[in-house]
């Protein structure tokens, strides 16, 4: 016998299931716009055109083919959690440079920031609560889910935020000096003001990034 408990749980399941399907329909549909009035763009070469990458974060806030005037086949466009000079962000900048012939490299990082919000040692201590989605509030995030949770985040650097102009110019030195860069490519350092839609450079970032 299935009780008023259990009838919650599964509407709830069925309710998400369902949003996951009207979303993913959403997207199909989007593309089967997108795709009916492809015209020309079959013929854009693999190299951007325009010979230049943007480093930036994933935070849907940021469209970086508005904010910098871009089309399809224009730059190559890298982004991950905080725009931050990863490992693997320098693997894709070499890859962009050496393969396909960029030629000036732009690092945007961005105000309020997600990972202004948190530290490392938060967000393992989150993780080894659970996998749940955490919480929000006036004093941080906080733990919702009931666990599991893993000890395995406390390998991770996850490049937390302390200050924006600060961490941009680390990232552009970074980059300047890696060893798989090029003294000949420019590295800028620009931070994107989420209220305003504008660029602000960072002169210390793009000081650092100045050809070599």
């Amino acid at each position: 016998m299935i009780g008023l408990g259990d009838c919650e749980a599964l509407f709830s399941v069925a309710t998400e299931s369902e949003a996951a399907m009207s979303t993913r329909d959403e997207i199909l549909r989007a593309n089967a716009d997108y795709a009916a009035s492809f015209g020309a763009k079959s013929e854009l070469q693999i190299p951007p055109a325009r010979h230049f990458t943007i480093l930036t974060c994933m935070d849907a806030r940021l469209d970086p083919a508005k904010y910098a005037g871009l089309t399809e086949g224009d730059a190559h466009i890298i982004r991950n959690a905080g725009g931050r000079a990863s490992d693997d962000a320098i693997r894709s900048l070499v890859i962009s440079y050496k393969l396909l012939g960029t030629q000036e490299w732009f690092v945007i990082h961005h105000t309020n920031c997600g990972m202004e919000f948190f530290t490392d040692d938060v967000m393992r201590d989150l993780l080894a609560n659970s996998l749940e989605t955490a919480e929000l509030g006036p004093d941080g995030f906080t733990d919702v889910g009931a666990g599991p949770g893993s000890s395995e985040a406390k390998y991770i650097d996850w490049l937390t935020i302390s200050d924006n102009a600060q961490s941009v110019t680390e990232d552009v030195a970074r980059i300047r000096a890696h060893p798989l860069v090029p003294g000949r490519i420019a590295i800028y350092g620009y931070i994107y003001d989420v209220t305003t839609g504008r660029l602000i450079e960072v002169p210390e970032a793009t000081t650092a990034g100045h050809p070599v």
